[in-house]
């Protein structure tokens, strides 16, 4: 299902115009949603119109659509969906005299598909993985869902109702019977012939009321059953909708959107309690005990009750040792090795009448102690993962035994200096961006493809820095370039497998940092001095020497642009063409201005006092383009640059003084003089 995993990202961007011309209506955008994983394992790329002898197989697959549809149909709980999903089936079923046409169709589709994510693969806002969510059959129960449950339990009840009130009027009924049958035979021995209509009419009265009772009892019966099965699923949809957003929360690390809202699961999860609860005391008031139905009922509070424990505000994902933090916990059986001592580790479940919420947080929770496990190799503490492990009992009235539920944080790394956080965050974020749900914890492939990477980059740098701005093709290409060590321009890194010593492990070829100490010191720079910039898109950002020189190799003298520094952590450097001693041109590069040089002078300042830059690649004046950015006075006389070059790690890079600053220093050197002759003629003083 990964392409349609793909897909879903895209749709919400497609015009309406667009999603109907790609989704036909003999192949609707739901079939394609709900059969996603069958259609994907089809051989659609085998069928011809031509070949007439493939029919038979196509009005296979096809009954087999239409077979999914209705199944799908009787297990969803919502009326709406159900009867779409009913319309459907009818439709595609009247192409079993074309069934060939339908598979064409749906192989049409999947190419319109893939030739549509190849060409906007790089262009699209960042990729987020699918989550349970997302899929129509794993959405929480709606409103409508809960309150067809409540309806068809007040049915029951009414049905109890019945059954109580035509059982008074049978008792009624018999005693009549039984008082006149006395009279009858009294008469009979009198020689009597009277009231055998009245006592016929008694009896058929009767056998009416013991039928009515039996069709009812039985009517009340199958509606307990389809309660029960009506609750499994929703039920089982709201714990898929709590499952996702654990998930949701885990990947919220990585930049992935999350709402923390928990309100409506709350509110389900009451609703589907108290349904419980009325069931189980519809199947007590029976009049035959149903066995089945009470342990199903008994599971299915069990069931949610255990599931609907969730950690609401998570722990810091890096923990410093004895260092404070608290968490939250919300009302799956979990072991775990007890490998820390924790202070301030118990708190009590307290109900929040406003909030309607029974939650218990753990205030100024602490690690005293931990207990490291044998490292093997060149692992580091950094990438050890621990958790927090949350239990605790709930009782419900109406149950004998307490439910023991558990549940576990997401997962932490310890450390116990602030130099590892770099190394431990890179840790989380592996595990966060690549782990699947419903995992072991905590396993996490050793290498996952560039693409996937690249997303998470993405998603990473557009969360940390606050912008809508996403890295383009350009940037991607880099990116790959550098973490692989391939300086060349072409080649499609997509599918090449990155490893997680490449990522957070490994230096750099002639560096000494990793690649991710790197990308996130361009995160802190751009965060913390280059938000507005880059999202006026006033940064190219990444971009390699290579290609650097080749979209600038013809432009004008002065034309310049603004790159992340390659050689230095949380460094932007400015590329520009500048005449060279022949008389033709080359690309100098400033040196990389860092987070300290920008506390000094902005950005904007600084590119307003290099006079020998004028346009910003690919050809506006720079004034016009950063006139917004200029807030103090102009360093005059203008900047200079210093004739004499350095090779600076590998780069050629221009060194640049103000004089504003030499003057300071002049100035200095003259006090300090005057400083130094007072101190003599002082000492020349003394007796």
């Amino acid at each position: 299902m990964a392409q349609w995993a793909q897909m879903k990202q895209l749709i919400p961007y497609l015009p309406t115009q667009a999603l109907n011309e790609l989704y036909p209506n003999s192949f609707p955008m739901d079939v394609r949603c709900y059969l996603a994983n069958w259609i994907e394992e089809q051989r659609w790329e085998d069928f011809d119109l031509e070949k007439v002898e493939q029919e038979p197989q196509a009005l296979s697959l096809l009954d087999q659509i239409t077979s999914y549809l209705l199944s799908l149909a009787q297990q969803n709980p919502n009326v709406v969906e159900r009867m779409r999903l009913q319309h459907i089936s009818r439709s595609m079923s009247m192409m079993r005299s074309q069934p060939l046409k339908l598979v064409l169709t749906v192989r049409d589709v999947l190419r319109k598909e893939r030739d549509l994510l190849s060409r906007t693969s790089a262009q699209i806002p960042p990729h987020f993985p699918p989550s349970p969510a997302q899929d129509p059959i794993s959405v929480g129960p709606s409103t409508r869902d809960v309150d067809l449950l409540v309806l068809k339990v007040l049915e029951i009840q009414n049905c109890r109702q019945q059954i109580h009130q035509l059982q008074e009027e049978l008792n009624w009924e018999r005693q009549n019977y039984e008082s006149i049958q006395g009279t009858l035979q009294q008469a009979s021995t009198n020689g009597m012939d009277t009231g055998i209509s009245e006592v016929t009419k008694l009896q058929n009265n009767i056998k009416q009321h013991e039928y009515n009772g039996q069709v009812i009892a039985k009517k009340r019966v199958q509606l307990l059953q389809d309660a029960v099965s009506s609750l499994e699923s929703c039920q089982s949809r709201l714990i898929s909708r709590i499952k996702a957003w654990r998930w949701e929360q885990h990947q919220a690390t990585i930049g992935h959107p999350f709402d923390d809202n928990l309100s409506p699961m709350q509110t389900w999860c009451e609703q589907l309690l108290g349904v419980n609860g009325k069931l189980r005391q519809e199947v007590m008031l029976a009049g035959e005990p149903i066995p089945e139905l009470q342990d199903r009922l008994g599971l299915l509070l069990q069931t949610l009750i255990q599931s609907s424990l969730v950690v609401d505000k998570q722990p810091p994902q890096v923990i410093k040792t004895q260092s404070k933090f608290s968490t939250t916990v919300r009302a799956n059986k979990l072991h775990f090795e007890n490998v820390g001592e924790l202070i301030n580790n118990t708190a009590i479940l307290e109900h929040n009448t406003s909030s309607k919420s029974t939650c218990a947080t753990f205030r100024n929770m602490s690690i005293k102690k931990i207990k490291r496990a044998d490292r093997k190799g060149s692992e580091s503490v950094t990438e050890e993962k621990f958790a927090l492990y949350f239990t605790t009992e709930i009782s419900i009235t109406g149950c004998d035994i307490p439910y023991r539920i558990q549940m576990i944080s997401v997962p932490v790394v310890v450390i116990v200096h602030g130099s590892q956080d770099n190394n431990a965050l890179a840790t989380i974020i592996w595990d966060c961006a690549f782990s699947e749900p419903d995992r072991i914890p905590f396993v996490v492939p050793e290498r996952v493809p560039w693409k996937q990477m690249c997303m998470t980059l993405n998603s990473k740098f557009m969360s940390e820095v606050g912008t809508q701005r996403c890295l383009d093709n350009y940037n991607q290409h880099f990116l790959a370039q550098k973490i692989f060590d391939k300086p060349d321009i072409a080649g499609d890194y997509s599918n090449m497998l990155v490893s997680w010593a490449q990522f957070s492990k490994e230096v750099l070829p002639g560096r000494p940092f990793t690649f991710w100490q790197w990308f996130d010191g361009v995160i802190e720079l751009t965060k913390k001095h280059l938000k507005s910039y880059w999202s006026d898109g006033l940064i190219f950002g990444f971009i390699g020497k290579q290609h650097l020189h080749l979209i600038l190799k013809d432009r004008p003298n002065g034309t310049f642009l603004l790159r992340f520094s390659d050689s230095e952590i949380g460094g932007i450097t400015i590329a520009y063409v500048a005449p060279s001693e022949n008389g033709g041109q080359k690309i100098q590069n400033i040196q990389p201005s860092t987070k300290r040089d920008l506390e000094i002078r902005s950005l904007g300042d600084r590119i307003r006092d290099i006079d020998f830059i004028t346009h910003v690649y690919p050809d506006l004046p720079k004034n016009d383009v950063f006139r917004k950015y200029y807030t103090g006075k102009s360093v005059h006389p203008p900047t200079r640059a210093r004739r004499s070059e350095k090779e600076h790690g590998g780069e050629a890079v221009v060194l640049f003084k103000s004089n504003l600053l030499k003057v300071h220093i002049n100035r200095l050197a003259r006090a300090l003089g005057r400083s130094a002759a007072a101190g003599m003629k002082s000492n020349a003083s003394v007796p």
